[in-house]
């Protein structure tokens, strides 16, 4: 089994780049009872030449727009609203999702205090503002953007592929994600709530060095010794790390300020889910693949290993240029 992840891990690293392609973002907030001010952002890269722009109600106005800036790897735009009655009932959309194959995050903060967050998707690129939030909403919302956000960072997908190349389809499996699990879930948390705060930038050299430690001890083999018969200390250790990762999405994203623990949790739910859901696919793949292929892909087994070591060093050197600029 561990042989055809490793082809799979050849397949997937020929255009890896880790968060080039985050979620657009939509900011609104009320400042009185017809004026509003937007934040709009969206990522530098895309895959269509379709742009990606937000749609407002027919009786809203834009009376000023700021040049773009860029804010890591968005661009950053304020827009400028007058809208006659309000936003309460009304539909604002994001168009170009689609062809983008990308989706966009909604906050809006009225004027009452009242929130509402909501996720553009291209089957649901249109969300009516409603007077109140609801906890389903929420929870549904935040599944889909912890999924979403897994699932958009490879760094993070190709460590958990790294995991189970290190430790194949068994039962030592389970303690290592699970390890990973409890890992990223506490300092997920614990940042998120403010408990304590750190380097952005270090933080993304670590992520990218635990995937390199991980790719030394896969190239090692069976002679890793203790990480090779025991990996959930790696996955629980290096978990803490990604999980601060995913707080600093979380972060940029936002929280309900009156649903935070609920946010949180279906974030963190999400996360688990798109995991999963990863490790099902690379699974039922490699079954697909040992079935067809026979025994020559025994031989490229090293390939995959310098391959994840390749791209773990390469962001190790740019994110830790980033760290000492």
């Amino acid at each position: 089994m561990s042989r055809w992840l490793a082809i799979l891990l050849i397949l997937a690293s020929g255009d890896v780049w880790a968060h080039r392609f985050a979620p657009s973002l939509l900011d609104i907030r009320q400042i009185a009872d017809t004026t509003f001010s937007a934040t709009w952002k969206t990522p530098m890269q895309t895959v269509s030449e379709t742009p990606i722009e937000p749609k407002w109600p027919d009786q809203c106005a834009v009376t000023s727009t700021s040049p773009w800036v860029q804010e890591g790897t968005g661009m950053l735009m304020q827009i400028g609203l007058t809208c006659e009655s309000g936003l309460v009932g009304k539909e604002v959309s994001v168009s170009g999702l689609g062809q983008n194959q990308s989706s966009a995050l909604l906050r809006v903060t009225l004027a009452d205090g009242v929130f509402h967050q909501a996720v553009f998707t291209a089957a649901e690129p249109a969300f009516v503002v409603p007077e109140q939030g609801s906890a389903g909403t929420v929870a549904l919302d935040y599944t889909w953007l912890g999924a979403e956000h897994i699932w958009a960072g490879p760094d993070h997908l190709l460590f958990v592929m790294g995991l189970l190349l290190l430790v194949g389809w068994n039962r030592r499996l389970v303690y290592t994600v699970t390890a990973f699990t409890v890992g990223h879930s506490v300092t997920l948390a614990m940042v998120t709530l403010g408990l304590f705060d750190y380097p952005v930038t270090l933080v993304e050299f670590m992520i990218a060095l635990s995937i390199y430690v991980l790719a030394v001890e896969l190239a090692k083999g069976q002679a890793g010794g203790t990480l090779w018969r025991q990996p959930w200390w790696l996955a629980g250790g290096f978990g803490l790390l990604h999980g601060m990762g995913f707080a600093g999405a979380l972060a940029e994203t936002g929280l309900p300020q009156s649903n935070v623990p609920l946010a949180l949790l279906f974030f963190n739910v999400g996360i688990e889910l798109g995991q999963l859901a990863f490790i099902a696919v690379l699974v039922l793949a490699a079954s697909i693949l040992s079935r067809a292929a026979g025994s020559v892909v025994s031989k490229l087994r090293p390939v995959p290993v310098y391959a994840l070591g390749g791209l773990s060093a390469m962001w190790c050197i740019e994110r830790g240029l980033e760290t000492i600029a």
